[in-house]
């Protein structure tokens, strides 16, 4: 007999009273069971500091490769260049800029003493999000470079790539729908690192200063750069980040992330536990700097990084060199903040565990910090604004050798594996009904449950005349038609096979909230290592292995999709054997395009992907692109072009 799921039952009060969306609850505890999962991963397991050692090198490598930043990109010429100095009594102000690399632009303010004696401990200043427009976020945090010059230090105040002098983009999934983003494996937060780990190769090449013994700090923004730098390069001795990280459970859970740009977030490819990057940096000195008002970084999540670390540098035998303060207040500098970070860098640089005072200098206006005065002074070659595309390079695929296609195709698939869809098991299980929702005009809708707290919608479409008892076309469903899923256009395609399509996840009855800003479902999946699409997949999987079980293997299925939902269908037949054939209607040419998959175009774009498939059957209807050539060249190479 007919049942409405205990699901729906669930949802129906809320769809009467207007709230919100059906699908909400599902998919944030779904993201609260995986945050448990990974939460669960510090250090990468290790339980002891040999384990952690051992883990370590690998562990850095993929650290590198989430930013962005592996293969570990060239160290070109930087061509720093000062365009001009300020002197005031007790510091000088040395306006300059670096290329980090040829093109993309690096302003900072250096601030030193009047007088330099031999080298000194030098301080690598990274901002936060504070505008100052054309100064640059630089002049906004001046005050720390005039203490620092003040107290023997060297004192690197360099600017971020969105808030710079030459602006870039930090908001491109927060705001800005720049989705491929994630498909290209970029982040902004791998620019700020690498921007810090070349800022890091200047102060080096310095007479005035002391190679062995440089820190780096920020607040915000700049707490979060001072992670990426510090956990990727061991020249910094000394790190205090304020304010700049907290954890899956505050992030997703918690929904933090709802407060914070693309800039604080890496792609977390290999799912890890949050506070493993900043255990990059044990067993160095490092000061954990937090205010116990600070919304979006919530004591929560800071006591529970302070007790990792803790944990960690005990494994060290240096449980002093970690220590964490907490200031009373918001999200911001305030005197004893200050004054503990100038005291944790005074200690570990200087050996100086002597009072100080905090920072009180007369600032210097932001148009006289310039290192570019005028617009007609910024470089015409810079590439700040655009470096979103060429940052992380694209895979450039070579075509299979004659003969060669089989291997060709299991590198490939290893590398989509690896690199997108970490997070699968070597095969998806079979979705499981959790009831059924009897519809008009003889259609019959199954709650699929495909995975733990994900349902999609089975549509079992009216059987046509004349049907094979022996094949079957899942259609999948256009998010714009949800509501209507015996869409007319797939009928051509799916001929005499008998019917049902699926509405996937986010669609249909269980539809969640898609609110630009802050993005916080598609953006929270790749805090955890995956995409919605990549669900997506899985939803087509475990439903054809479903309705195989449920038909005991007796009929044969194939996938039918438009647009970017077909690219969906062909990834289902390329990592469930057993879909048999799958129908792209209207197909992109290009994931940049959607649909998107943790670093895609990393390893290939769509024409490849669909040739993978071979010798599957594969039919491309409106294939208008010339890039869909690759796709029927690779079929013949493996030969299957018939």
């Amino acid at each position: 007999m007919p049942h409405t799921p205990f699901l729906c039952l669930l949802l129906l009060p809320a769809l009467a009273a207007g709230e919100s969306k059906p699908g909400d609850e599902m998919i944030h505890k779904y993201l609260a069971q995986e945050t448990t999962k990974i939460s669960q991963r510090f250090l990468d397991g290790a339980k002891s500091l040999e384990e952690w050692q051992a883990r370590r090198p690998r562990l850095r490598q993929e650290y590198f490769d989430m930013l962005g930043l592996w293969p570990l990109p060239e160290k070109t010429p930087l061509h720093a260049t000062i365009t001009g100095t300020l002197e005031r009594d007790a510091f000088v102000v040395e306006k300059l800029h670096f290329q980090s690399r040829p093109g993309l632009y690096v302003t900072g303010n250096l601030y030193r003493p009047s007088k330099v004696e031999g080298k000194l401990p030098a301080v690598l200043y990274v901002c936060g999000h504070s505008g100052r427009g054309r100064d640059g976020n630089k002049t906004a945090f001046q005050e720390h470079g005039m203490w620092f010059a003040t107290n023997g230090y060297i004192c690197f105040v360099i600017d971020t790539l969105q808030l710079g002098e030459i602006a870039g983009f930090h908001h491109g999934t927060y705001n800005l729908g720049r989705w491929w983003w994630q498909a290209r494996g970029y982040t902004p937060a791998g620019v700020e690192c690498w921007n810090g780990i070349r800022a890091l190769d200047y102060l080096v090449s310095r007479p005035d200063v002391d190679a062995e013994r440089i820190a780096v700090t920020g607040i915000s923004g700049g707490g979060a750069s001072t992670i990426w730098i510090a956990a990727a390069d061991e020249r910094a001795q000394c790190a205090v980040p304020v304010s700049g990280m907290s954890d899956l459970e505050s992030y997703v859970t918690n929904k933090i992330i709802n407060g914070h740009c693309d800039c604080m977030l890496m792609v977390n490819t290999y799912q890890w536990e949050w506070t493993t990057i900043a255990a990059l940096i044990a067993p160095r000195p490092m000061l954990f700097c937090n205010s116990d008002k600070d919304a979006i970084f919530p004591m929560d999540g800071n006591r529970r990084i302070s007790a990792r670390l803790r944990e960690l540098y005990s494994m060290y035998g240096k449980p002093k060199l970690v220590d964490d303060y907490v200031s009373h207040g918001g999200h911001d500098y305030r005197p004893d903040l200050r004054i503990a970070v100038f005291k944790w860098i005074n200690k570990h640089l200087k050996g100086d565990t002597g009072p100080v005072k905090d920072a009180d200098f007369k600032p210097i206006p932001g148009k006289e910090l310039r290192v570019f005065p005028e617009d007609k002074d910024v470089p015409a070659d810079a590439l700040n604004g655009k470096i979103d595309e060429t940052f992380t390079p694209q895979a450039q695929v070579q075509l299979p050798a004659p003969g060669g296609y089989t291997s060709w195709k299991e590198k490939l698939l290893e590398q989509l594996r690896v690199h997108s869809f970490r997070s699968f098991p070597e095969r998806i299980p079979a979705g499981t009904s959790v009831g059924n929702v009897p519809g008009q005009g003889g259609f019959h809708t199954d709650m699929l449950m495909t995975q733990a707290n994900i349902v999609a919608e089975l549509v079992r479409l009216p059987a046509d005349k004349g049907e094979e008892k022996d094949t079957g076309a899942l259609i999948l469903v256009d998010e714009n038609s949800a509501k209507e899923p015996g869409s007319s256009w797939a009928e051509p395609f799916a001929g005499k096979d008998r019917k049902a399509a699926l509405v996937r996840r986010g669609m249909g009855l269980l539809e969640w909230e898609k609110r630009s800003p802050p993005n916080y479902v598609e953006r929270a999946h790749a805090l955890l290592g995956q995409t919605v699409d990549e669900g997506r997949v899985w939803d087509i999987i475990a439903t054809v292995r479903y309705l195989q079980e449920q038909e005991k293997g007796k009929r044969e299925w194939k996938v039918i999709g438009r647009r970017q939902n077909g690219i969906l269908a062909a990834y289902a037949a390329l990592l469930e054997p057993s879909i048999t054939e799958v129908i792209v209607v209207d197909p992109p040419a290009s994931h940049r395009n959607g649909p998107i998959f943790l670093n895609v175009l990393r390893v290939l774009d769509i024409p490849e992907a669909l040739g993978l498939l071979a010798p599957k059957k594969l039919t491309l209807v409106n294939a208008k692109d010339k890039a869909f050539a690759r796709t029927e060249q690779i079929y013949k190479l493996a030969g299957a072009a018939d």
